[in-house]
């Protein structure tokens, strides 16, 4: 089912009774199974007796995206494609702004539909689009569990604060999401795109983008992989999941993050089949729904009501008020930002950790804190070190650039965090030191691991 709050009608207009199909504008959800805009889009086209026609826009100039970014992105859409293919749906691609894009296409459309984003840029090409319609505009949420102004209607400032809103909700919001079978198939309609997305390959070699920081290997995209990847969690690193997620060197993560930073796979889906998962213990599957829905919906609400979120200003007062009081603190050892960027540090765990960023497009998220807090004890102001981080956390990481890398940052910074004891350089910002890392983890280990990635 899909429920009636996913769904916010953009642009209220009648249904084009001379459209010539129902068009969806894929962009956070480039997925074709568990999509509620996709069957909320394909209801609606067997109910106008029309056609289902799918367009991507290509943005070649997304904020941070570079050629590692649209080669996952890309392939991903490759196999979307397909798959809506088999449907009877029909994906074409577009180069441009997807406000002018859309809004073309729009006019032999019945009407419109779109899956949403969180930020700026989303919601204002949302926006923008609404403005530029003589069409009805539904937008219909998918990439949460719980919608978001169903959890909270202003900013949380923790998750303790979001936590019951969330997990009163949960139950009524992971419901299965059957697939629409249509009733029309759009293999007749003479609409074609700019680019034949099949041939993603060439595509990506011939876009006007970054192309300095290269694809990587480590993961395949996609929702078939992403599902082959919970699959493989679900059966070996679930289990032990609450004991041993923290430990860098016996990773039990789940490496699902790229996949829902470009929509490949359902929250919902991961949601259902860990909470229905037999093996582990009741702990394992608790915290990773914590980490699933409540962190990382926590974040959402962060961009949502926090119009500047990428910005040093966005952090909480006593976190900004603490970290300028130590502003001059003196620096026993600084790092220029290029050094950091070459894992050019006297800390081996540092260094290892910028390397698997670099390498793979991904960090354990413990070696992602650790990293973290070392840039800022390494830069001369904390406001640079803020801009640093961000600026390498875009650039290299795969799931950089959403809602929740966006508050990973802030965490580093004191959001959604607490006051500790005051130190040096961190004032009462939480502080972590390499010899936490030898006191809980076999950490040369995840050393020997890293420098054995493939570059």
């Amino acid at each position: 089912m899909i429920e009636a709050e996913r769904i916010q009608v953009l642009r209220d207009e009648p249904v084009d009774a001379a459209g010539n199909y129902v068009l969806y504008w894929m962009q956070q959800a480039q997925r074709e199974s568990g999509n509620p805009a996709l069957e909320y889009a394909a209801r609606k086209a067997n109910k106008n007796g029309l056609p289902l026609l799918v367009v991507f826009c290509l943005v070649t100039d997304y904020p941070d995206a570079n050629r590692r970014h649209f080669a996952f992105m890309l392939q991903g859409l490759a196999e979307a494609a397909n798959r809506l293919k088999q449907r009877g749906a029909k994906l074409i691609v577009h180069i441009g702004s997807p406000p002018e894009v859309v809004a073309k296409l729009a006019r032999n459309a019945a009407l419109v539909v779109c899956d949403r984003g969180y930020l700026r840029h989303q919601v204002a090409w949302r926006r923008d689009l609404a403005k530029a319609l003589g069409k009805r505009l539904v937008q219909v949420e998918g990439d949460v569990v719980v919608p978001v102004e169903c959890a909270s209607d202003k900013r949380e400032w923790a998750a303790r604060t979001i936590r019951k809103k969330i997990n009163g909700q949960t139950g009524r919001f992971l419901q299965s999401l059957s697939a629409t079978a249509l009733d029309v198939p759009a293999r007749k309609l003479d609409i074609s795109g700019d680019v034949e997305i099949s041939c993603w390959r060439r595509v990506l070699d011939d876009l006007d983008i970054d192309h300095d920081v290269d694809a990587v290997e480590r993961f395949t995209p996609g929702s078939s992989a992403a599902r082959a990847t919970l699959t493989g969690f679900l059966r070996r690193r679930l289990p032990g999941y609450a004991d041993k997620r923290s430990d860098p060197a016996d990773s039990k993560a789940s490496e699902l993050s790229m996949y829902l930073h470009f929509g490949h796979i359902s929250p919902v889906e991961i949601a259902l089949k860990v909470s229905r998962a037999k093996s582990p213990s009741k702990a394992d599957k608790e915290a990773f729904l914590e980490e699933l829905i409540v962190r990382r919906e926590l974040a959402c609400n962060f961009v949502r009501y926090t119009p500047n979120y990428d910005s040093y200003d966005a952090l909480p007062e006593w976190a900004r008020a603490t970290l300028r009081a130590h502003k001059s603190d003196a620096r026993e050892t600084v790092y220029t930002r290029q050094q950091l960027e070459n894992a050019d540090t006297d800390d081996r765990y540092w260094n290892a950790a910028m390397q698997e960023m670099k390498k793979s497009g991904y960090m354990h998220n413990y070696m992602r804190m650790y990293w973290g807090k070392k840039i800022l004890e390494w830069t001369n102001t904390p406001r640079y070190a803020f801009a640093t981080a961000l600026y390498l956390n875009n650039k290299y990481f795969l799931d950089g650039r959403d809602p929740n890398s966006y508050t990973n940052i802030g965490w580093l910074f004191g959001l959604h965090d607490r006051a500790w004891t005051e130190r040096s350089i961190f004032g009462t910002v939480r502080y972590m030191n390499k010899e936490g890392l030898e006191r809980k983890f076999e950490i040369d280990r995840y050393v020997e691991w890293v420098n054995q990635l493939d570059d």
